[in-house]
């Protein structure tokens, strides 16, 4: 699709869409891994792209920010190793990574690129996750958090802040849980 066809791109762009097919690895098809790595990396990649072209090509505009762009990549904490989920969790590493080499290279033009990284969301479809997790740990984040740091992320109160993902899961995932099996 072109920008003729969907309109003018703002001075943002939210990399929010994803998509998650747990199969495990022995019983994964070619087509089970592409389809979630064309749809959660080349997807971005590929927006990514066309909106960076249009910032570049209109500049600064002084009148909306001090940036030609803002991009800001949503990735998950599938960045953690995963069992069942290898195609998504190697896809949102690799969302990080395509992250981290964009804020690096768009720089130059003025465009930064930030991700936030939620972990479990207090959301009505995730109930059993965020009870089971919510014993482990503090506060669960809610979408209305991730919203507020985008928002952030997008206004120049930030205009400082490029290649940094912000990880955001109330502490639900502590560092030795993802290393350590619990020991009776």
């Amino acid at each position: 699709m072109s920008l003729l066809a969907i309109g003018e791109v703002s001075i943002i762009l939210v990399n929010n869409a994803s998509l998650q097919n747990d199969t495990a690895l022995v019983n994964m098809s070619l087509e089970q891994w592409n389809k979630v790595l064309g749809y959660n990396l080349t997807g971005q990649f590929l927006c990514t792209r066309e909106a960076a072209r249009e910032f570049l090509r209109r500049g600064v505009m002084l009148e909306l920010s001090r940036s030609a762009g803002k991009i800001i990549c949503i990735t998950t904490q599938g960045v953690n190793a995963s069992s069942g989920s290898v195609n998504y969790a190697a896809v949102k590493g690799g969302v990080t990574l395509l992250m981290e080499s964009l804020a690096l290279e768009l720089s130059k033009e003025k465009i930064r690129v930030n991700g936030i990284s939620p972990g479990i969301m207090k959301t009505p479809d995730k109930t059993s996750e965020w009870e089971t997790s919510k014993q482990k740990a503090g506060q669960l984040c809610t979408p209305i958090d991730i919203a507020r740091t985008a928002v952030w992320l997008a206004s120049d109160d930030s205009c400082h802040v490029n290649g940094v993902t912000f990880y955001m899961d109330g502490d639900t995932v502590p560092v030795q849980d993802l290393f350590f099996e619990d020991t009776p």
